[in-house]
Order: C-alpha cells, then sequence, then structure tokens
C-alpha cells in the first residue's frame, strides 16, 4: 500500500506543478525572454540616470585664478567627469548648434578652441552627488574684476555657504538675483554672479 500512496502523491504534485508550467512556458518563450530584456534594461538605465551627479556648470574670465579659488581657498576636492559627459551629453540636447560668440558678453571675437567641450575644464566636488564644472567664457566685470556665472541659484548658494564657511572676506550685492564679491589671498576681486533669463 505504501508504494501505491507514494505514487498518489507523485501524480498528485505533477499535476500541480503542471499548473505553473504554462505560464513558465510562456515566460521562456522569445517573447517572454525579450520582455524581461527590456525590463532590466530599463531597471539598469533607472539606476545609471538616478545615481548620476547634478553637475552645475560656471562659466569663469580666467581658468587658472578660478583653479586658485575652487581648489585653494574653497578647498573642494577634485571630482571626476560623469560618466554621460564621455558621451557628448551636451551636443545631444542641442546646444552644439549655438554659436560662442551668441553667449559671450564681450563683443571681442575668440576662437572656437577658447571654447571647452563637455569633458573640458574644471571638475569639483561640491556635495555628495553634486559637482560643479568650470569652464572658462565668461568676460571680466567692472574694473576688470574676475566673473563667475552660473544659471544656478543653488550652486551659487552652495558657494556662498562655502565661502562663508571658509571665513573669506566677501559682500554680498544683491539677494535677487544672487551676485556677491569675494576677495582672494592676493587681493584679487572675484564676482560671482547668478544669471537670471
Amino acid at each position: 500500500m505504501l508504494p501505491v500512496m507514494s505514487a498518489f502523491h507523485l501524480l498528485s504534485a505533477s499535476t500541480t506543478l503542471g499548473a505553473f508550467l504554462p505560464p513558465l512556458d510562456s515566460l521562456l518563450s522569445t517573447q517572454g525572454i525579450m520582455i524581461a530584456l527590456l525590463v532590466a534594461y530599463a531597471v539598469a538605465m533607472w539606476m545609471f540616470l538616478t545615481s548620476a551627479p547634478k553637475v552645475h556648470t560656471v562659466m569663469v574670465s580666467d581658468l587658472q585664478i578660478a583653479k586658485e579659488f575652487y581648489e585653494g581657498l574653497l578647498n573642494l576636492p577634485v571630482a571626476d567627469v560623469p560618466l554621460h559627459y564621455y558621451y557628448n551629453y551636451e551636443q545631444t540636447l542641442g546646444t552644439a548648434g549655438i554659436d560662442p560668440l551668441y553667449m559671450s558678453a564681450s563683443p571681442a571675437p575668440r576662437s572656437t578652441s577658447q571654447y571647452s567641450s563637455g569633458s573640458e575644464g574644471l571638475w569639483y566636488q561640491l556635495k555628495k552627488n553634486v559637482q560643479v564644472h568650470i569652464i572658462s567664457g565668461a568676460s571680466y566685470g567692472r574694473k576688470n574684476r574676475h566673473r563667475h556665472v552660473c544659471f544656478d541659484r543653488d550652486c551659487l548658494e552652495s558657494l556662498l555657504l562655502r565661502v562663508q564657511s571658509r571665513r573669506l572676506r566677501f559682500k554680498v550685492r544683491s539677494k535677487r538675483p544672487l551676485n556677491f564679491l569675494v576677495k582672494d589671498l592676493d587681493e584679487r576681486i572675484i564676482e560671482l554672479a547668478e544669471v537670471t533669463n
């Protein structure tokens, strides 16, 4: 009687397992594999995009002075270029067709070699998942001040907090749009300005 009982349990278990095989069969079909690959690709892209750092771009009048300011005075750590900047990310947004003279505040013509592409310039870590990309291209301000212009208020507020925490001499000229002056150790005045649309 024992062999008959175990055969009955085996038959009963195989019919229960058979109830799950049709969905498993469709999952292993070509269409099921394609859907699984698309879902895996979507998850991978979501993880890549959410882990990519937010990048603020600051345009400066002198890249060497900016390097001394951000590395020396503000003590910002140098950051690696984000992965999406290796693949001409800015050009995919449609900014490749903008004439560099249109973006300049000075009427003097400049060669296109002075304008940087995606990964050139200076890269600094501002916060945990926030980076600052420093590029040349801003004009000098009044009284030959070094200018650093940015379109993002959050970036300038973070830089102002950094200036305050380092106990540097500064003066806020206006709060909206944010504009402040910082004096470096060589007595140069650096103007940081928010550009509004």
